[in-house]
């Protein structure tokens, strides 16, 4: 691991303030994501599996230099304010048949390219009031990218439900999401995996970083 990105997550896990600076910090991801991709590392889905806690992100800006989008500036979590938590567990059976049913009706048959499905959750509590959207996942193994949609919503107060139900036409959403590509979907694209710590980039350019979370 690139040493400001080792520093980065000792700190965050162990609540230090010896953390580096955003911007050596947002550096060194670019640096890490680029090596990924010469190395073209596989990704599994199990590496995924567990609760992830949001601890750095950064923004994106229109480049005046030339077309497209570049990095903004990066920023830390604010954790005493905020929480964002990521839990991925294995797909269910509703899931796992429309996998099937979508590997059934394409050309490709080799198991080793068919995408696994599984679940996400994210949670993201302000003091007393928790907010959690879950729904389908589902892992590209050629891009590392793991494609997402939420489909259901919980807000809870103090550990109390005030409201659950499914988002836009969830259900249906749900059952169709294993049949669509990878451009009609949400996604990270994960350059670094590792026991403690997972950084990826966004669909929409921005990258993230998260340390794992214990129950």
């Amino acid at each position: 691991m690139h040493p400001t990105l080792s520093q980065a997550v000792n700190a965050l896990m162990q609540n230090t303030a010896t953390r580096p600076k955003a911007e050596a910090l947002v550096k060194a991801l670019g640096e890490t994501e680029k090596l990924s991709r010469k190395a073209k590392p596989l990704l599994t889905y199990e590496q995924l599996i567990g609760t992830w806690q949001l601890r750095f992100i950064t923004g994106t800006k229109r480049s005046r230099q030339r077309a497209g989008q570049a990095l903004g500036a990066g920023r830390f979590i604010p954790t005493w304010l905020i929480q964002i938590y990521l839990t991925y567990t294995q797909g269910d059976d509703l899931e796992n048949q429309s996998l099937e049913q979508a590997s059934a009706n394409s050309e490709d048959t080799d198991p080793e390219r068919i995408p696994p499905l599984g679940q996400v959750q994210n949670s993201v509590s302000w003091g007393p009031i928790k907010m959690m959207l879950s729904g389908p996942t589902r892992l590209w193994h050629q891009t590392n990218s793991l494609a997402f949609d939420f489909t259901h919503i919980s807000i809870q107060l103090a550990g109390k439900t005030l409201y659950q139900g499914n988002i836009r036409g969830g259900k249906q959403r749900a059952q169709d999401f294993a049949q669509q590509s990878l451009k009609d979907q949400a996604f990270f694209t994960y350059f670094l995996v590792q026991d403690k710590c997972l950084a990826a980039r966004g669909r929409g350019g921005g990258l993230a970083l998260w340390t794992r979370h214990d129950e």
